[in-house]
């Protein structure tokens, strides 16, 4: 791993999706995402807009992408629920190395049915990506009626309406 850039994000979604997304929920046709509003996917980062629209291209998905305000993603119950785990499973282990941190974090399970699952992405990710005025254009973004600038769609390039009536799956991302 490099750099939490807007890329990994989205590459992060793309291997959940095709890991598990697919399989769990063959019929979607959107996918709902609930992303903090700072760093790799924020909601003023053009990247992080980019490379959602090429995952909703190849997946053939409406992206719905809800931010929450600036300094309120502790209200993010599926982070709060994952991490506390996490730390309870990891308290006190040295975190010697990345495979550490992924190891640690793939055998948190709790009695509840929690179990999580961590994979190391060893591939590079340039950080300084800028996407131009012409690539934002190429978008099939659709801005949502309450808070524009946080809430919107990206709809499938093939797609220029809302034409799907099946069913949303939601993920939330730290």
């Amino acid at each position: 791993m490099t750099h939490d850039t807007a890329e990994f994000a989205v590459e992060s979604i793309r291997r959940w999706w095709r890991q598990f997304g697919t399989r769990h929920y063959p019929d979607a046709r959107h996918l709902f995402i609930c992303a903090d509003s700072g760093g790799s996917n924020a909601a003023r980062n053009r990247a992080w807009k980019y490379y959602l629209q090429k995952f909703s291209d190849e997946a053939e998905l409406e992206i719905v992408v809800g931010h929450y305000p600036p300094g309120t993603s502790k209200w993010n119950k599926i982070e709060h629920r994952m991490f506390s785990f996490i730390s309870m499973n990891w308290k006190g282990e040295p975190l010697v190395s990345f495979e550490t941190v992924v190891n640690m974090i793939s055998a948190t399970k709790t009695k509840q049915g929690l179990r999580i699952k961590a994979v190391l992405d060893k591939r590079r990710y340039e950080t300084g990506v800028k996407i131009s005025n012409e690539q934002m254009k190429e978008l099939n973004l659709q801005p949502h009626r309450q808070n524009p600038e946080w809430n919107y769609s990206l709809l499938p390039a093939a797609d220029n309406q809302h034409t799907h009536n099946s069913k949303t799956y939601f993920a939330a991302i730290p």
